[in-house]
């Protein structure tokens, strides 16, 4: 496991975590010592919480809370995972939860646009090609962690390994081509499942569609290349897959609440943008 703090605050605190681990490294159980969120932008790793099985793959976010107890497992991919995490101190977690603080509890939350996306801004701001800081990033993935999961629940998950590493061998193949025309028909020959059968495995053990993940999958990039680079939205729509610009600006909008273009401003240090994104999360 490679380690890197990119910012050590008393409220916040930021760490590039880099797992080698593969499938003949032995788990073994953790512990939370902090209030932490963090967004897998890599690979795939499992996750036992408290009897329950989640599969994290690029896009996934995982939560702690000081205490919590849990184990990683590689079973089904060899090159292991990468991980932005932000540690957050209880006046933090109180200021963004507030009557919603039981949410904040060791958990895996499925790969929901909202969250991707704000996740790839903050590997951009990480890696220095913004003007935002990482302590905003930090406050920001929380808070829409908070306003988009309110309600939500995951039901616990009874498959066996098989059908797990299928599940998640079939996202790692997806998020690898998402900027192709494929269906989950394609998807379902890769792992050797039947459509229907992969249908329900994939939405079980991902939690969300074989096309819900695609989408998001295309957001996810589009979101680090308006972030990282100059070319022309309708260019960063056409290069992640999607056909047209009207339609990747009404998905964006709707995943994001702004246009692709605010976005693009807001990753470059515009302040109103931000503030802006911070508003509905604060109303929540």
């Amino acid at each position: 496991m490679a380690i890197a703090t990119l910012l050590q605050r008393e409220s916040i605190n930021v760490v590039d975590y880099r797992c080698n681990a593969g499938p003949d490294d032995r788990p073994f159980p953790e512990q939370h010592r902090q209030y932490s969120i963090s967004f897998v932008r890599r690979g795939s790793f499992g996750c036992h919480i408290e009897g329950e099985h989640y599969e994290l793959v690029a896009g996934s976010v995982f939560i702690g809370h000081p205490g919590g107890e849990y184990l990683c497992t590689h079973d089904h991919h060899g090159c292991g995972d990468e991980c932005l995490s932000f540690g957050l101190s209880a006046e933090v977690v109180d200021m963004i939860a507030g009557p919603q603080r039981p949410l904040w509890r060791t958990r895996c939350v499925a790969p929901l646009p909202q969250l991707m996306i704000v996740g790839e801004l903050a590997q951009v701001i990480a890696a220095g090609n913004s003007d935002m800081a990482l302590d905003e990033a930090g406050v920001l993935l929380a808070a829409k962690y908070i306003e988009v999961v309110s309600g939500q629940s995951r039901r616990s998950l009874r498959t066996h390994a098989q059908a797990r590493r299928r599940a998640v061998e079939a996202a790692m193949w997806i998020d690898a081509n998402s900027q192709h025309a494929i269906d989950f028909e394609q998807a379902a020959r890769q792992v050797g499942l039947s459509s229907f059968h992969f249908l329900r495995l994939f939405a079980a053990i991902i939690g969300v569609t074989p096309h819900q993940y695609l989408v998001r999958s295309r957001l996810r990039h589009a979101a680090r290349l308006l972030a990282d680079e100059d070319r022309p939205i309708t260019a960063v729509a056409l290069d992640v897959g999607f056909n047209d610009l009207s339609n990747f600006v009404r998905t964006f909008h709707r995943a994001a609440g702004m246009s692709p273009r605010d976005f693009r401003r807001a990753a470059r240090g515009d302040r109103r943008i931000f503030r802006e994104m911070m508003a509905p999360a604060a109303r929540a």
